[in-house]
C-alpha cells in the first residue's frame, strides 16, 4: 500500500493540497484497511476517495478546484469519474461520516510529510 500513498502524495502535490489534507486521506485510507474494506479491485478507488473527501473537507476548494482534482485522480488511479463519486459515499459509509480526525491521529502523518519535503 505504500505505492499507493506515493501515488496519494504525487497527486495531492500536483493540485497543491496541503501535507494536512494529504495527511487526513492516510488516515482514512488506513481506517479502510484495518477494516478489510480494500481489495485489489478496489484499492485505487479507495485511495482516490480518500484523497477527495480529504480535499473537500480539509480545503477551502471551489467548484473548478474539485473538478481538476477529479480530473487528475481519473487520469493517475486509470477509473471513472463515476465510480469515484459512487465509490466516495462507500468511503464515507464505511468511515462512519466521521471526517473530522482527531489530532493525534493526523499529526504523525502531517510530521513525516513535512519532514520529506
Amino acid at each position: 500500500f505504500s505505492s499507493l500513498k506515493r501515488e496519494m502524495r504525487n497527486l495531492s502535490e500536483e493540485c497543491s493540497l496541503e501535507p494536512v489534507t494529504v495527511s487526513m486521506a492516510y488516515v482514512y485510507f488506513e481506517k479502510l484497511v484495518l477494516q478489510g474494506k480494500l481489495n485489489k479491485q478496489n484499492r485505487k478507488l479507495c485511495a482516490g476517495a480518500c484523497v477527495l473527501l480529504a480535499a473537500k473537507i480539509s480545503s477551502d476548494l471551489r467548484k473548478h478546484e474539485v473538478k481538476h482534482l477529479i480530473d487528475k485522480l481519473e487520469e493517475r488511479f486509470r477509473f471513472n469519474r463515476r465510480d469515484l463519486i459512487g465509490f466516495e459515499f462507500t468511503v464515507l459509509v464505511a468511515l462512519e461520516l466521521a471526517l473530522y480526525l482527531p489530532e493525534n491521529q493526523v499529526l504523525p502523518h502531517y510530521r513525516r510529510l513535512t519532514q520529506q519535503s
